[in-house]
């Protein structure tokens, strides 16, 4: 069976890209999400289209339901109360199901908020496949990540139209044709890098940003920098995802023609 070990850069590539289209469009992936729904916006605890009663608590969210609300809370009918702290794992396996659905709690800034994942949304049933380019060798190029002394903390728009704090932890700097060119990015919790980034490819033949994620540096910062796996945020698949916008700097003046463009749809 073929992995990311396989030799064949190519193949290796399409072995990636195929499984990228399969876990977007799995039951519970991104094309899945209907709404995010803050709490803060239903005083009264009922939201449109989501059964039960959900309110916030200092500690958490509580969601009060009868039975023919027909909620589950690990895989139990849920009859009174429950009290949830935000989801951290796959969404299939979220504590609160409806029927098929999912509904997940989740909390930035301080605000909590409960987000319903439906098989069967429109958005799913529409999805055909991700547009990519196919693999080509001129964009892997070599990189260095160069960290700031401490980490910092930018107000970046939103894709849901609200303004959020980005965590950047330094910049990743690689040449494209001799020049030097660096994108500010995080650390995730496995050490690998993430970067959000438009090029000049934004908003006309690609999507209006994408993600960078990068393997974790060497000890010496020096880390491989493939554009060729590029991703679409998953804003691109559900308008109800809240994505960040590209920090300030993180515009390339050239165009990259490579990695995930768009989704195409039935």
């Amino acid at each position: 069976m073929s992995t990311d070990t396989e030799p064949d850069p190519v193949r290796n590539w399409e072995n990636w890209h195929e499984r990228r289209i399969a876990s977007v469009s799995a039951p519970h992936g991104p094309l899945s999400l209907t709404g995010t729904h803050w709490l803060s916006e239903y005083p009264e605890g009922r939201i449109p289209a989501v059964p039960g009663v959900w309110r916030e608590r200092v500690d958490g969210v509580s969601v009060t339901a009868g039975a023919d609300d027909g909620i589950t809370v690990n895989g139990r009918p849920l009859t009174g109360e429950a009290v949830l702290t935000a989801d951290r794992g796959p969404i299939g396996e979220s504590r609160v199901a409806h029927g098929g659905r999912r509904l997940v709690v989740m909390r930035r800034e301080g605000l909590w908020a409960v987000r319903d994942f439906d098989p069967d949304s429109p958005a799913r049933r529409a999805f055909r496949t991700v547009e990519a380019t196919p693999y080509d060798g001129r964009w892997v190029l070599p990189g260095h990540f160069r960290p700031y002394p401490e980490s910092r903390t930018v107000r970046v728009g939103n894709a849901d139209g609200r303004e959020r704090g980005l965590g950047l932890a330094g910049e990743l700097a690689f040449p494209v044709d001799g020049t030097e060119h660096t994108l500010r990015a995080a650390v995730e919790p496995d050490g690998s890098l993430w970067a959000v980034f438009a090029d000049a490819t934004s908003g006309l033949t690609s999507y209006r940003f994408r993600f960078l994620r990068p393997s974790p540096p060497a000890g010496d910062g020096t880390v491989t920098v493939d554009l060729n796996r590029v991703l679409l945020p998953p804003c691109a698949f559900a308008e109800h995802f809240i994505c960040p916008f590209p920090p300030p700097g993180n515009t390339l003046p050239f165009e990259v023609p490579a990695g995930e463009r768009n989704i195409i749809v039935r």
